[in-house]
């Protein structure tokens, strides 16, 4: 199989696994990682993970299927970081939908679905590493499933959408408990949008790192 993967940002923390997972299927298929949807030659399937390129009709009929991972139970959340937006809610149990891509943002057919269930405790980090691999497990469940797996519509639930985080989404109030706002903490990028509050004239930055049990003692 001709396969394309395109990730916009080489920054983002999925990018290694990215190149990991193009290093293990190339034994058996022809793997392209890209970064511009100008670099695409067509084939059997385009991956887009992390892409922040509108993808027109254009581009995705040089493929058999194109396909995104979208981390809400659809159509209900769809949009930008549903996820990060679902834990600031409370939610500690988050669909991960493989679906196809098309003219209007996340409401294609629906390849395959899992569920990641969270404790309420984990970090940023930790949150991650389950979504990633979660991701990887769809991204190989449509190779393996190429042939043979029969999409369904999303259903006819009235659609939800998630506006864009920016770096203000991460803003604490300094008056408030840090137990009222633990899951805005916890969901914070260190790197990229790090929690913050402003206090005394001045912007502190703020983050958590889980201590192990051996650790506390």
């Amino acid at each position: 199989m001709k396969i394309a993967i395109l990730c916009s940002d080489i920054t983002h923390p999925i990018y290694p696994l990215l190149q990991i997972w193009a290093e293990k299927h190339e034994v058996l298929n022809k793997i392209q990682l890209v970064r511009l949807k100008g670099e695409l030659l067509g084939g059997d399937i385009l991956f887009l993970i992390s892409c922040h390129e509108i993808i027109g009709k254009d581009v995705r009929d040089l493929y058999k299927a194109t396909l995104l991972i979208h981390a809400s139970d659809l159509p209900k959340g769809r949009g930008w970081s549903p996820y990060i937006w679902q834990i600031v809610e409370g939610s500690n149990q988050i669909p991960v939908t493989l679906i196809e891509a098309g003219d209007q943002v996340d409401s294609g057919a629906i390849w395959q679905q899992l569920l990641l269930v969270f404790e309420g405790h984990e970090t940023c980090e930790e949150i991650n590493q389950a979504l990633f691999r979660s991701e990887i497990e769809l991204m190989d469940f449509a190779v393996s499933n190429f042939d043979k797996v029969i999409p369904r519509l999303q259903d006819q639930r009235e659609p939800t959408y998630y506006r864009k985080r920016t770096p203000e989404d991460s803003k604490l109030d300094p008056y408030r408990s840090i137990a009222e706002q633990f899951d805005l903490i916890r969901v914070a990028d260190l790197k990229r949008f790090p929690a913050f509050f402003d206090f005394r004239g001045h912007r502190y930055t703020l983050s958590i790192t889980k201590v192990t049990s051996n650790e506390q003692s």
